[in-house]
């Protein structure tokens, strides 16, 4: 039976509706402890939700969420007409829809759409999460939070007390419950995780509770509130149109290279350059470019030269130049194949990942491949960026690695998020991916010996640099 046909379903609505409408006339005068438990979520919100995009939130109640994440478009959609009339005179902002979540009066799509609170209150949510796939292009975020069951008698407990707004029988989805109902629906389901242990204002109680202890086992399992990131799963990949490539390569002391690399890499897409970035070589390594760039007219080449220091401020500039839709890094050490680069494209290409990153350490290395206490060193940052993204990484510092050009500005435009102590690249994208919910993919590469010159990685030194990233990285991306 339609829903707008079902008698029990209109019921429903009408009186979730009268509710909420009763709330709002009490919101001007009515305080209670909810307060703080909407201004950390909001801080979570704006911390994974960058500004300036078309944002959708369904659910929108007073609008203090959307407004607060500065949208370009920002459109709010709610049943009680009491609370948009409220929302409409603090955000004038923002265009209001009153409207029933399973019938929503919109056409377009919206980069990010935020159900907060709200499946709790759905009569049907896989019929809403369908009515959500017309409003996705592929790179759409939906994000969801919703109370864990947990804590259904203490929030009955409180509203009892007048401590927090009063609701109707609610529906307490597990997040399994809610991963099912995303893939059933087409979405691909990117990461969850909890937030808040502690939903007063209490001083120096309430940032140790909700931003070191709910990231913490067995602490998280008590959260109030569960995360859900997801995006529409990606359809059969059409290969009318191919994009373009463009491959990055930092070149350090890395002459004898410089041929097999022109040799090797295979053109990929629409057309694929070269974007050379020499990085202060004591050998000839720059004279080696320009010659094989003039012996193959037939490749598209760019050559730049350093003035800063570091692979990563080499990677910066090559993406900054580089003209291809997606960008794929090789290092110019060969010890992954450039014949392997396909694969990273096709991973891009497909939709299966947004951001492609290889490892090393799922195949047996060749000899004299990795030192054995850098395998080690591999594996532990490996584990503890992991936990830190919340995306499963099992190699960081692997240096192949590729994405969208458009998901690069995105990161690169918030870079100063993390500051500039990576001098290797491959943190600053990987922090900047996992910050914005991107999906991350490894991708398992075999890793080869060099055949000539010698690593440019010094393993105590880089690895206390390591360790500071990761602490700082902690700090910025998993303690907020």
């Amino acid at each position: 039976m339609p829903l707008h046909k079902d008698p029990a379903y209109q019921e429903y609505l009408g009186r979730r509706q009268r509710h909420w409408d009763r709330v709002a006339l009490r919101m001007a005068s009515w305080k209670g402890w909810g307060g703080a438990y909407h201004q950390r979520l909001q801080h979570v919100y704006r911390h994974i939700v960058p500004p300036n995009l078309r944002i959708l939130e369904i659910g929108c109640g007073e609008g203090d969420l959307l407004a607060s994440l500065q949208p370009l478009v920002g459109v709010g959609v709610d049943l009680s007409q009491s609370m948009l009339a409220i929302a409409r005179s603090k955000h004038p902002a923002l265009r209001l829809l009153q409207s029933d979540a399973h019938h929503l009066p919109l056409r377009g799509t919206f980069d990010v759409i935020i159900l907060s609170d709200l499946i709790s209150e759905l009569w049907d949510v896989q019929a809403v999460f369908h009515e959500l796939r017309r409003l996705c292009h592929p790179y759409t975020r939906i994000l969801i939070n919703s109370y864990s069951r947990l804590w259904e008698l203490p929030l009955r407990i409180v509203e009892l007390a007048g401590l927090a707004k009063p609701s109707l029988d609610l529906n307490w989805l597990t997040v399994e419950d809610v991963r099912n109902l995303l893939k059933l629906e087409g979405f691909e389901h990117i990461r969850e995780w909890q937030e808040i242990l502690l939903p007063l204002p209490i001083p120096i109680l309430e940032p140790i509770f909700n931003r070191v202890l709910v990231r913490l086992w067995p602490f998280r399992h008590l959260a109030l509130t569960n995360m859900i990131a997801a995006r529409p799963a990606p359809a059969p990949s059409s290969h009318a149109e191919q994009p373009t490539v463009s491959v990055i390569i930092p070149a350090r002391n890395e002459a004898g290279n410089i041929a097999d690399i022109f040799r090797r890499t295979p053109d990929m897409g629409a057309g694929t350059e070269l974007v050379f970035v020499e990085g202060h070589s004591r050998d000839d390594t720059y004279a080696a470019i320009k010659r094989e760039i003039k012996g193959h007219p037939e490749r598209r080449c760019k050559l730049l030269q350093q003035s800063g220091e570091g692979k990563g401020d080499a990677v910066r500039l090559g993406f900054k130049h580089a003209s291809g839709q997606i960008l794929l890094i090789l290092d110019a050490d060969l010890t992954v194949p450039p014949e392997d680069l396909p694969r990273f494209y096709h991973a891009l290409v497909s939709g299966k990942a947004e951001f492609v990153n290889g490892v090393r350490l799922v195949y047996p290395l060749e000899e004299q491949a990795m030192r054995y206490l850098n395998l080690i060193g591999n594996k532990f940052f490996g584990l503890a960026f992991s936990w830190l993204l919340g995306q499963p990484i099992k190699d960081t510092l692997c240096g192949t690695k590729g994405l969208w050009k458009h998901h690069y500005e995105l990161i690169a435009a918030n870079r100063r998020f993390f500051g500039n102590l990576d001098p290797f690249g491959d943190f600053d994208l990987l922090l900047g991916a996992a910050r914005f919910n991107l999906k991350i993919v490894d991708l398992p590469i075999r890793y080869r010996k060099r055949t000539y010159g010698e690593t440019n990685i010094h393993r105590w030194r880089h690895g206390l640099l390591l360790l500071r990233m990761l602490i700082l990285a902690a700090r910025r991306l998993k303690f907020v």
